[in-house]
């Protein structure tokens, strides 16, 4: 596919990143995103309310604020009654007003599965624009929400979650990643990207590969829901974490010390998961410090060891 480049296209699709940037004049870039998904949880509000924080979250991860928001939703009208459809678009209408933006439209169709999510645009100087390409060797990795959403949707959709693991899995997902990206941005970052449906381990070889550094993850700093280890210590992991094992394979070492389960959470797809931050080591500790002022659940989780042509990860 031979696609036209523009000198104001300051993202495009390169290195996998977040969302596209298009430079408007020197002191304005717009971000488009947009992402949808199928429903992992009976409660409509709740999807809502999740899927658009999943969306919005984009716009944060590119260092950026989101402005506008647009509906988009799949939905079987002779299947469901028209209330749940309400129930979704007002738990997304509340995530979309909590990040300052507002609703500008969107797009429905009748469709046999139920979809919904949003398109969303933001505004960033062209100057402070994040990517997940310019990692440094020294820097350490910040991640801002625990790990392991994915095993808990699928001991929900095996009926074998109970109540106290589905508001858990609510409570990560539906956070807006505001606060922690609001904060990040006053410490200086050097890359992020947000862990979604590639898991820990595929969004942080992103990052290897992008930035074309080597990187050490430390399984035992990384925060994971604590019913979500339960879950995965009974096999409950979903296909997605097996195929992004597979596709990591030739570009990371996982030490033999590592607890399996551990091994098989850092892939487990994230639903709207936190964000993944590269920062320099002088000011790890403060933006850590004022994360976890403002509620933000961050954790030193490794470091940028070296440079590498092809990316690479050991995970100890």
């Amino acid at each position: 596919m031979n696609v036209k480049k523009h000198p104001d296209l300051i993202v495009g699709f390169e290195h996998a990143d977040d969302a596209g940037v298009f430079r408007l004049n020197p002191d304005i870039a717009l971000i488009q995103t947009i992402d949808f998904f199928t429903p992992m949880l009976d409660s409509p509000f709740e999807f809502g309310r999740i899927a658009a924080s999943n969306a919005l979250s984009d716009v944060y991860a590119m260092g950026g604020r989101p402005i506008t928001a647009m509906n988009i939703v799949c939905f079987p009208a002779d299947e469901l009654p028209k209330s749940v459809l309400q129930e979704i678009l007002a738990g997304g209408l509340e995530k979309i007003y909590e990040a300052g933006a507002v609703l500008a439209g969107g797009h429905s169709i009748d469709d046999k599965e139920l979809k919904y999510g949003l398109s969303v645009a933001g505004l960033v100087h062209p100057e402070k624009v994040l990517t997940n390409c310019k990692a440094q060797v020294g820097d350490r990795l910040i991640l801002t929400k625990p790990i392991g959403t994915g095993i808990i949707a699928t001991a929900i959709k095996g009926k074998l979650a109970d109540e106290k693991a589905i508001q858990a899995m609510i409570a990560v997902s539906a956070t807006l990643n505001k606060k922690a990206a609001e904060t990040m941005l006053r410490f200086a970052p050097n890359a992020c990207t947000d862990v979604t449906g590639f898991g820990l381990a595929g969004h942080l070889l992103e990052i290897a590969k992008g930035s074309r550094k080597s990187i050490l993850l430390d399984t035992s700093a990384v925060p994971v829901i604590p019913q979500a280890e339960e879950y995965a210590r009974m096999g409950l992991i979903p296909a997605g974490a097996y195929k992004t094992k597979t596709f990591c394979d030739k570009n990371m070492s996982i030490d033999l010390s590592v607890n399996p389960v551990l091994a098989d959470i850092i892939f487990d797809p994230q639903t709207s998961g936190g964000l993944l931050i590269s920062i320099s080591n002088n000011n790890t500790e403060r933006c850590i410090d004022a994360m976890r002022q403002e509620g933000v659940e961050a954790a030193v989780i490794g470091k940028v060891t070296g440079d590498h042509k092809d990316g690479f990860i050991a995970v100890i």
